[in-house]
């Protein structure tokens, strides 16, 4: 059985990331989506165990004591990480996996499982990302100012990642997805099983 891929998803805030991988989790049931741990306030509407395991400080930092998470980081105050266990028994099962996360994150991801895959989610332009986070109405003046402030000094990250996905329309940036995913399961590594019959005696 060919291994899955992981494919880690990271973009500005704002730039419309977890739409694009919502509906590229709609039309494709079968990729698995890593829930994520965070030490952040669930927001209206989330829920437990579906957008965020949503765990206390004290038992994030237990779980890091533990060598649980391929990758953790703080962003905006809070802790954010990922299960090693979960991810690798889903890819042995040839299933692909998205990984929904920021820029530190990302960096240690690449760093210990080089095979993954990552693309990075922008808008067509930084006062598109602006409007985006104004148009949202959730953010008081100074939280718009400090994600764009952020989003400023993520972009020199960009540069790192294998793919730059661009979301003009939702439709088109999961078009690009679905490219990536494909793309990574014609890969040679993943597909020397074709080549079995050819060896000869």
């Amino acid at each position: 059985m060919n291994q899955g891929s992981l494919i880690v998803l990271s973009g500005f805030s704002g730039a419309g990331k977890s739409t694009v991988i919502n509906q590229v989790l709609a039309q494709r049931p079968e990729i698995y989506f890593s829930i994520s741990f965070t030490t952040r306030q669930p927001r209206e509407g989330e829920v437990n165990g579906v957008n965020y395991n949503f765990v206390t400080r004290e038992e994030f930092e237990e779980r890091i004591a533990r060598g649980e998470f391929l990758e953790y980081a703080q962003y905006n105050g809070n802790y954010y990480g990922t299960s090693m266990a979960v991810l690798r028994e889903k890819m042995a099962q040839g299933i692909d996996v998205i990984l929904d996360i920021e820029v530190q994150g990302a960096a240690l991801v690449r760093e210990k499982m080089p095979e993954s895959i990552s693309g990075f989610i922008v808008p067509p332009s930084f006062q598109d990302l602006e409007n985006r986070l104004r148009g949202r109405g959730t953010d008081d003046e100074e939280t718009i100012q400090k994600r764009l402030d952020i989003a400023r000094v993520e972009a020199k990250e960009v540069p790192k990642y294998d793919y730059i996905i661009l979301n003009d329309a939702v439709e088109n940036a999961v078009a690009q997805v679905f490219a990536i995913l494909d793309a990574a399961r014609c890969r040679t590594q993943g597909r020397m099983d074709l080549l079995e019959d050819f060896k000869g005696e």
